[in-house]
């Protein structure tokens, strides 16, 4: 933990955990839910132009032994809960899901859970294993990370420093959002002499991959759509599919039953009362959000709130910021829900 906010506060493990122990304590029962998309190694991770959407696994790897030092119970969505419901339970719980899915939830985010001996959510989206969904900003983000120039327009751009390769993603981002994004991507791979079928096979997860995980006990598996597409832009038809052959996908090829959902994007205006009743009508048992909060002991809410964790907050305290309650009265206030 020396890399991160414990030997910056002068505290040994042990203290802090007693510290977050006490302070749950005062609390109450209390249970979050935290999600985040992608993992990397930290020596990989300081040079990805997109990192804030990448967990440092050593973070993550922290983050896991704090929380079972403190007391914290790691669990599924399913057991999470059923925990929120029992009036009676003083426990403190949370959960960790992943969305999407990439290859490093196999290859590299699932091992540090197994580590622990703790589990994880995948709320995955069907049509990266079946590569129907082209991958556009993993794809974007290999490109510049490992090219020194790229080609842009018939102009040579040189984008050897990292903060022109960060600078470099968020433009070609924000440039190529919206109904155009595919003609964008597949000219500038094309200008750029880059094979767009090997750069999403060295991103996409596989159905042999997720048909391993399946058949491992700390793993549960939901849904998050086919296409990854903002559920509240859909008609009320194209939203019934998104989620319902998400589903019927997952327990085909891998025979769970894939009870949990998770909207894309997820926040108040990505998703709403219509679409959890379309969730609810799907078969699904519970609807994950992105708007903070936490679940206080006592009826529990259909579509629940998420806490997004963000790569570059390499820091303990900032988990237990949103353990705390705060980072979501923040949220409220600043009007980001």
């Amino acid at each position: 933990m020396s890399d991160f906010a414990r030997s910056r506060l002068g505290l040994t493990g042990s203290v802090f955990a007693a510290v977050a122990r006490w302070l749950d304590a005062l609390r109450g029962s209390t249970g979050c839910f935290f999600t985040f998309h992608r993992g990397a190694p930290g020596e990989i991770w300081s040079g990805l132009p997109n990192r804030n959407f990448y967990l440092d696994l050593a973070f993550l790897d922290s983050l896991l032994s704090h929380l079972k030092a403190s007391g914290r119970n790691i669990v599924t969505v399913e057991e999470g809960r059923r925990l929120a419901a029992d009036s009676t339970t003083s426990e403190q719980f949370v959960n960790f899901s992943i969305d999407d899915c990439y290859r490093d939830t196999y290859e590299l985010v699932l091992p540090v859970f197994r580590r622990h001996g703790v589990p994880v959510t995948l709320f995955v989206t069907t049509g990266i294993p079946d590569a129907t969904l082209p991958l556009y900003w993993a794809g974007l983000e290999d490109i510049l990370r490992s090219q020194d120039t790229i080609v842009l327009g018939g102009k040579v751009i040189d984008i050897r420093a990292m903060d022109q390769k960060a600078w470099a993603y968020q433009a070609l981002q924000t440039l190529w959002d919206g109904p155009m994004l595919d003609a964008h991507y597949r000219h500038f791979c094309s200008e750029n002499g880059i094979d767009e079928e090997q750069i999403f096979m060295r991103h996409a997860i596989t159905w042999d991959m997720l048909s391993e995980l399946a058949r491992d006990p700390l793993v549960e598996i939901g849904s998050h759509t086919v296409a990854h597409r903002r559920i509240s832009t859909l008609s009320p038809e194209a939203a019934w599919h998104e989620m319902a052959d998400s589903r019927q996908r997952l327990r085909e090829k891998l025979g769970v039953p894939a009870n949990h959902f998770a909207f894309p994007y997820g926040r108040m205006n990505d998703c709403g009362p219509r679409d959890f009743a379309i969730a609810r009508e799907v078969g699904y048992e519970s609807a994950g959000t992105t708007t903070k909060g936490l679940l206080r002991a006592g009826p529990v809410p259909y579509a629940y709130p998420r806490i997004t964790l963000n790569g570059a907050h390499r820091n303990i305290l900032v988990p237990e910021f949103h353990l705390s309650g705060a980072s979501s009265i923040a949220a409220k206030v600043l009007g980001r829900v």
